[in-house]
């Protein structure tokens, strides 16, 4: 008897096989869709001075600067050899051997500190408190996140170390480990998985889906209960990013590290495979970058906690703000005003 769960043989990377629309792009449009609306809502229901047009860009420069955080940050950490390095347009080049492949390879970190340093750059430039805007942005990236970890299931990637739990699932793409080892074939007679060659598809946590659940809708949960009853602001950047980090640093321990990189530290060796064990004190490149995610989320609660201004504003005057809005508008035309004058006068 099977004691695992087969990956539906229809679902596909292709939503239309022979045309290069893929899920997992499918799942970025829902994703960014969600987050959107949910960021949307918040700035309704506290009448936000913020206008339709600068949320829209707002949301545009935070998303080129997500994936190119994202990419750049994946050929870096994720890519260590030199291909890179030598034919570095390959970064963002979608073709691979005249196929289109788009681009394969995005780090979540990269992608979260590209985001961060766009939403501060544009309430820098805009004059709207980073604190504020990034924590509307905390509330509504997570629930967007979770389409993302979808696309990953559906693509049949990114999944976890072999396992016995009837949760199990048969991935197609897994690599095959060989029928030789013995761990290999007690794995198998208690999953009733057949051997019939030198090597075997192990059943393999579906991690893309305890990621989904955890730090997608758990963690969405738990940020969206606290939007208006946060201490201070800035408070919901922190509770991100150190949310995030302990979901994903518990998680990665049910996910097998990359096979070209193993665990970057290793204070008890442990001779079992990594595919099907991951030693408490061993750490994958995942993990570190969530310890330091984890890390950044205190210092910046402790910063945010004593800044001036850290009164927090739940709704704001819908009068009061236009007028704010109005005179904003009316300065930055002066400004334009004044520019021109003076390029007349050189």
């Amino acid at each position: 008897m099977l004691l695992s769960i087969p990956f539906p043989s229809w679902l596909k990377p292709e939503i239309i096989p022979g045309l290069p629309v893929r899920w997992y792009g499918l799942m970025y449009i829902f994703a960014f869709g969600t987050a959107y609306f949910m960021y949307r809502r918040q700035v309704k229901e506290r009448n936000f001075p913020m206008t339709d047009d600068q949320l829209s860009g707002l949301f545009f420069w935070g998303i080129l600067a997500l994936l190119v955080g994202a990419r750049l940050f994946s050929t870096i950490v994720y890519h260590p050899d030199n291909t890179y390095i030598l034919q570095p347009w390959l970064i963002f080049w979608p073709f691979r051997n005249g196929r289109f492949t788009g681009l394969q390879g995005m780090s979540y970190h990269g992608g979260a500190f590209g985001g961060l340093l766009a939403v501060v750059a544009y309430a820098k430039i805009k004059r709207f408190s980073f604190r504020e805007i990034g924590d509307m942005y905390a509330a509504a990236i997570p629930l967007g996140y979770t389409f993302g970890r979808l696309g990953n299931f559906l693509n049949a990637e990114l999944y976890g170390r072999v396992t016995t739990s009837p949760i199990g699932m048969i991935f197609p793409r897994a690599t095959r480990l060989p029928a030789a080892e013995s761990w290999v074939r007690e794995i198998a007679e208690k999953t009733g998985t057949a051997i019939t060659g030198a090597f075997v598809n192990l059943p393999r946590h579906p991690s893309q889906l305890y990621e989904m659940i955890l730090e997608g809708i758990v963690l969405w949960a738990i940020i969206w209960f606290f939007r208006n009853r946060k201490p201070f602001k800035g408070f919901l950047v922190g509770l991100y990013f150190m949310g995030y980090g302990l979901f994903r640093f518990f998680i990665e321990y049910f996910r097998e590290p990359d096979e070209d990189l193993g665990y970057r530290i290793e204070f008890v060796k442990s001779a079992l495979s990594p595919a099907y064990s991951h030693p408490p004190f061993s750490f994958s490149t995942g993990q570190i970058l969530c310890f330091l995610m984890i890390l950044f989320g205190v210092v910046w609660l402790l910063i945010a906690s004593r800044l001036p201004g850290r009164e927090v504003i739940r709704v704001y005057d819908e009068n009061t703000e236009q007028q704010k809005q109005s005179n904003r508008e009316e300065a930055e035309a002066e400004r334009k005003r004044q520019r021109k004058l003076r390029k007349k006068l050189r």
